[in-house]
């Protein structure tokens, strides 16, 4: 599993573009930060009025059902950003240089053409669940209290759309390292050694982190 990356900045175009995009993650992720804390307040209000008052909070799954895309997809282009996915480092860990630029290449170029067809089918299913016309512009809802599904189904293209995003320009920063030969790339999560990673590790932990 990749934990532990850092990712380097420069001036160049493709680092601020990174950053930009990073804003984004940060902040989707945080969205999807906070739909956890929700289900836990969710949860406190159900169970507590269940064995206080003998009444649950009503459509308390249905509210469950609308926050697993927030916090299932939200923050895929923040972990991806700093090489947070599980892969196999055992194996990409031990390429150097240009090897290790073309097999990142070629994994960031299959994943994103698997994502883009996500995103078109993840579409289309938000369409067909999404009506002008309709009540509530839906034409489908929840079992219990009936809450719209269209908002949850169109999560998962901007989730998704925005990681496609994110490996379009990893895909550029490892092409641009595959031609340069740089062992700097920018843009890219770089794998840190296990001294590395304790150390950031503690550092985090103690709070002198920046």
């Amino acid at each position: 599993m990749a934990g532990s990356a850092n990712v380097l900045t420069d001036d160049s175009l493709l680092s601020q573009l990174d950053q930009k995009l990073n804003v984004v993650g940060k902040f989707l992720a945080l969205i999807s930060g906070l739909a956890v804390f929700s289900l836990m307040i969710l949860a406190v209000m159900s169970v507590g009025g269940r064995n206080f008052f003998n009444h649950p909070l009503p459509g308390y799954v249905d509210w469950i059902e609308q926050a697993m895309p927030l916090i299932a997809f939200m923050g895929v282009s923040y972990v991806q950003r700093n090489g947070g996915h599980i892969r196999m480092d055992m194996v990409v860990s031990r390429l150097k240089g240009r090897f290790l630029y073309a097999a990142e290449l070629i994994t960031t170029l299959a994943i994103l053409i698997v994502m883009v067809l996500v995103v078109w089918g993840s579409w289309e299913h938000f369409l067909r669940s999404f009506d002008f016309s309709a009540p509530l512009w839906s034409r489908d809802s929840s079992m219990d209290i009936a809450l719209p599904l269209w908002p949850a189904k169109l999560l998962a293209p901007v989730a998704f759309g925005v990681l496609c995003l994110q490996l379009i320009l990893q895909a550029w920063g490892y092409l641009w390292a595959l031609i340069s030969g740089t062992n700097r790339p920018v843009g890219v999560p770089l794998i840190e050694d296990v001294a590395t990673q304790a150390a950031n590790e503690a550092e985090h932990v103690s709070g002198h982190d920046t």
